[in-house]
């Protein structure tokens, strides 16, 4: 969720990161970090990991201890989908990235990897069966991630490909075949075997015993214990999705002194949704987030489902989201236009803050050693919110820029408006200058285009590989007259603009 280390370096080339990788356990060993016991599941039986490097990546050792070699490494960074892998526990299942998944993450779960899909006498998954059929596969080598995202989603029953499989990248079969795979497989029924696993992890959350003595060192199973232990060790690393942090270890080579794995938190984990507020907890996946925003915030849903790719908003958090700081996460424009306060906890100390002012700086928040992000909530509220996220790719890709409009018009006139960007500032940042000249305004076109000089007062933003300063200003401008056109009535979906 939070950490004091810094980026990595994205572009260090395979042979150094290989070399670099395998002297992980020794780094650690000479910084002391502590070595973990884990127990799992793995393709239907229980394994024991003693002396786990906190830093071993699922993928790593699937395939250097355990020969388990349909996992690929691909981009090693959680883009391509070659190494998914589908991980269940009492959540249920679902697809993630064995690259950017930490061994200790897995305490009590159950991983199932291509070699797993197949039942235990050989039979055919029906995925598998139709990937043959329609002629799914050339290379190869993309096709055991694709066939694993496909089994989860046919457990699940999702039958959007589009969306289920967007993390899976292939580059020969131009995707056609697969989807009609995909398609073909879906009215098919839920081999016996894939439920197994289900039923396995409700069998073992009946014994607390497990839960208490087996579990790792520094793996805290409740807000209460994290706040004892991270009290503790403040300059410890804290570890929820490791969407990020995974990319320390297999891109930065990092290797954290101490760090405290939040998935036994399961009061973390609780949305809240009441008649006056609404409540994330700081472990809520970004996949059941945009489940619930679909339904509250339907533009907040759909940028949420082009956050990424189902395998990464499955082991991404709210809490990790908004702790790292980054001034291009979705998520923080889009809370801070809903008015939304975050959590924060120190030991036994609680405190509240407004998200917009949990931002200080670039690389700094409002958050002292050893104090953890608890959850994030906001007021339930009529629908006049818009999330804009800007991207050159469609689909999992890092945003330009990301604008959240929320303008409440009463009998004509601007009541209140709130109005955030991420990828316009150091920090996600609220566009007061603009939101000043709009309130007390009638909301017609002029009025508009009047605030938008605004934009330059409130922004000086940076050039860089995804867009100039320029283009963000116009950007930037362009999204409040697209908020207004739509309130009109316009409709400014791309996905359904035609000729």
């Amino acid at each position: 969720m939070v950490s004091n280390l810094t980026g990595c370096n994205k572009g260090l080339p395979f042979f150094l990161r290989r070399i670099g990788r395998g002297n992980l356990a020794v780094n650690n060993t000479a910084m002391g970090s502590r070595a973990m016991d884990v127990r799992f599941r793995l393709n239907g039986r229980p394994v024991s990991v003693p002396d786990v490097t906190p830093t071993t990546t699922l993928l790593d050792w699937l395939r250097e201890e355990q020969h388990l070699k349909g996992t690929k490494e691909g981009c090693n960074e959680g883009d391509c989908g070659a190494c998914t892998v589908m991980v269940t526990d009492g959540g249920g299942a679902k697809a993630l990235n064995a690259c950017i998944l930490l061994l200790p993450q897995l305490m009590g779960k159950a991983v199932r990897t291509v070699e797993g899909i197949s039942g235990p006498d050989g039979d055919l998954h029906p995925v598998q069966e139709m990937m043959i059929e329609h002629h799914g596969s050339q290379c190869g080598f993309c096709t055991p991630g694709f066939i694993v995202s496909m089994a989860a989603a046919h457990l699940k029953g999702a039958t959007d490909y589009d969306t289920e499989l967007a993390g899976n990248l292939c580059r020969c079969t131009g995707y056609a075949p697969i989807i009609r795979a995909a398609e073909a497989a879906a009215g098919m029924p839920v081999p016996a075997w894939m439920r197994e696993d289900e039923k396995a992890i409700r069998q073992s959350m009946g014994e607390p015993a497990a839960a208490s003595q087996n579990r790792p060192p520094y793996g805290p199973v409740s807000s209460d214990e994290l706040a004892r232990v991270y009290a503790a060790n403040p300059g410890a690393t804290l570890v929820a999705g490791a969407t990020d942090v995974g990319l320390w270890v297999t891109k930065g080579l990092q290797s954290p002194e101490v760090m405290i794995f939040l998935n036994g938190c399961e009061d973390l984990k609780r949305i809240e949704v009441g008649e006056d507020r609404v409540r994330f907890g700081a472990m809520v996946d970004m996949n059941a987030m945009g489940a619930v925003m679909s339904d509250l915030h339907p533009s907040y849903g759909e940028m949420i489902r082009r956050y990424a790719s189902v395998q990464v908003r499955g082991a991404a958090t709210v809490g990790g989201n908004i702790a790292n700081g980054s001034p291009i996460g979705d998520n923080p424009p889009a809370l801070i236009a809903l008015g939304a306060v975050l959590h924060l906890r120190k030991g036994d100390v609680q405190r509240d803050v407004l998200l917009e002012d949990f931002f200080v700086e670039y690389g700094k928040q409002d958050r002292e050693p050893g104090e953890f992000i608890e959850a994030v909530s906001f007021a339930r509220q009529a629908d006049y919110l818009k999330c804009y996220k800007l991207t050159k790719r469609f689909d999992q890709d890092i945003s330009a820029v990301c604008g959240c409009f929320y303008v409440d018009v009463v009998d004509g006139v601007v009541a209140s408006a709130r109005i955030a960007f991420g990828g316009m500032a150091g920090i996600p940042k609220r566009a007061k200058a603009v939101e000043v000249t709009l309130v007390g305004q009638v909301w017609d076109e002029a009025v508009v285009q009047a605030a938008l000089p605004a934009f330059a007062t409130d922004f000086t933003p940076m050039s860089d590989m995804r867009a100039s300063a320029g283009y963000r200003l116009e950007t930037a401008k362009a999204m409040l007259l697209r908020y207004y056109g739509e309130s009109q009535g316009a409709n400014g979906s791309v996905l359904e603009v035609s000729a």
